[in-house]
């Protein structure tokens, strides 16, 4: 999309879904059914953080259970009431919550929607070049290399 036809303003609910449900390897992209996300960010052009409207049917989570290096993340519920689940532990959320989670730190984090009625959510990360993905409960990690991200096993091997 050229700079003259990209939009001002748009209903952030109308705005085109992401044509591939997930980055993940199989067998962790199947795991990502139930998601939706509409990359907001990307539609404006914007380069130095994404903002993604995110819809969690029943029993959909939003990601691995994960943290970053680099990357800063904020979620803000808009509709339903999701679990957030980090090594502390599992904590409802509701319409108005938000959470962040700071780089650097190791929190695993990821929302489930243990409900019977969609979850929907706003998340806002950085795009810091140079950005790992490390996942406690699972053989995965990633690199984030010129942009896209990279992922292989535990042990270095890929997918």
């Amino acid at each position: 999309m050229s700079e003259e036809t990209r939009p001002v303003a748009v209903n952030a609910a109308e705005a085109p879904a992401r044509t591939k449900p997930s980055n993940y390897p199989e067998p962790f992209a199947s795991r990502m059914i139930g998601r939706e996300k509409r990359p907001l960010g990307d539609l404006f052009g914007l380069t130095n953080f994404g903002v993604n409207l995110t819809r969690l049917a029943p029993n959909a989570i939003s990601s691995i259970r994960h943290y970053h290096t680099k990357q800063d993340e904020f979620i803000y519920i808009l509709r339903g009431s999701p679990t957030l689940h980090t090594d502390e532990g599992r904590m409802a959320l509701s319409p108005g919550m938000c959470a962040g989670f700071k780089a650097g730190t190791g929190n695993g984090h990821h929302l489930i929607n243990e409900t019977g009625e969609d979850v929907v959510y706003l998340e806002v990360g950085d795009r810091t070049p140079g950005d790992e993905g490390h996942y406690p409960d699972d053989d995965l990690a990633a690199s984030l290399v010129e942009g896209k991200w990279k992922f292989i096993r535990k042990d270095g091997t890929p997918y």
